[in-house]
């Protein structure tokens, strides 16, 4: 029994002393017989840097392009005094006889100028205060259009602009209905077959609304059938001529007569204007006489007799 226990203690001791077997730490190497391939970098193929041949494209030849030719500025300068009347104008006139206007009577839109009694209204004063000379052959336009000369104009004031014509607080009480604008009320109650239009010194305070405005009057008595005659001015207070200019565009524009005034008063002393560079020399309107014809009044009711005339003979039938 002894020998049994010392026996299984041995045991127990030879198991406890002897160590756990070795693991086996795995081989990083190729087996042998497995042939180790390199890795090789594959060649890559040459590429041509030449770039490739392009075809040129042949490009149209540019057209050279001009500017266009500045505008004349100052072409109004060499309009004539008394204008050609063109075809335009006598449809107008036309209009207006169909409309019931009265082919012997004309109007007057402007300012002093035109408000003043020396302006045409010597025509119709009698015994004659005029001495017509070698233009004799005006005694016809004065006979025909007798009693529009010395006519007072409701849209013809002092301090006129081209604005004026059209604010009812400027039209003649008496005459005027309620709300009706100077310009209106000419055309109804005097039933005009032509008009002229004498505006544009009383503007320069407003030289940016002339053209508005004067596009206004003119549009407004082309639907009355009322043909206008634009008148420039002598004078050029605005420093560039600018009105003037405005006046023959727009004559050129809507193919009506424009009565170049300035031109006909350029070779008289001082232009025709007195000191204030504004109003227009006084003279007799004796047409006969070489002194009185160096100041400007007479020149102006002749020249505006000439225009008159050459409308009236162009529009009759």
């Amino acid at each position: 029994m002894l020998f049994l226990c010392i026996t299984a203690l041995g045991w127990a001791l030879t198991a406890c002393g002897s160590s756990s077997p070795a693991l086996a730490t795995p081989t990083s190497r190729v087996p042998t017989g497995s042939p180790v391939v390199e890795p090789t970098l594959s060649k890559v193929p040459e590429t041509s840097l030449a770039s490739p041949t392009s075809t040129l494209e042949t490009r149209p030849t540019a057209t050279m392009i001009l500017p266009s030719p500045t505008p004349d500025l100052d072409a109004w300068q060499q309009a004539p005094i008394v204008p050609p009347i063109s075809t335009r104008a006598r449809q107008i006139f036309e209009q207006g006889l169909a409309q019931g206007n009265d082919p012997r009577r004309f109007s007057k839109i402007g300012d002093s100028e035109t408000f003043t009694s020396w302006f045409l209204a010597p025509f119709d004063q009698t015994p004659a205060t005029y001495r017509l000379g070698e233009h004799a052959s005006l005694q016809a336009v004065i006979d025909h259009f007798s009693g529009s000369y010395a006519r007072q104009s409701v849209a013809a004031r002092q301090g006129f602009n081209a604005a004026s014509v059209f604010a009812p607080l400027w039209a003649d009480p008496v005459l005027c209905l309620a709300g009706e604008t100077p310009l209106a009320c000419e055309f109804r109650i005097h039933q005009p077959s032509y008009v002229f239009v004498l505006l544009g010194t009383n503007d320069i305070w407003h030289v940016e609304d002339f053209e508005d405005q004067m596009r206004r009057i003119i549009q407004y008595a082309i639907e009355q059938g009322v043909l206008p005659i634009l008148g420039t001015k002598a004078d050029n207070l605005e420093g560039d001529g600018m009105i003037n200019r405005t006046l023959y565009t727009l004559a050129l524009e809507y193919d009506i007569p424009l009565w170049n005034f300035w031109a006909a008063v350029q070779d008289l002393p001082q232009t025709g204007l007195d000191e204030d560079q504004a109003h227009l020399t006084f003279g007799y309107n004796y047409f006969d006489d070489p002194e009185a014809m160096q100041h400007a009044w007479p020149v102006r009711n002749l020249t505006a007799l000439q225009v008159l005339d050459a409308v009236w003979r162009a529009t009759q039938p």
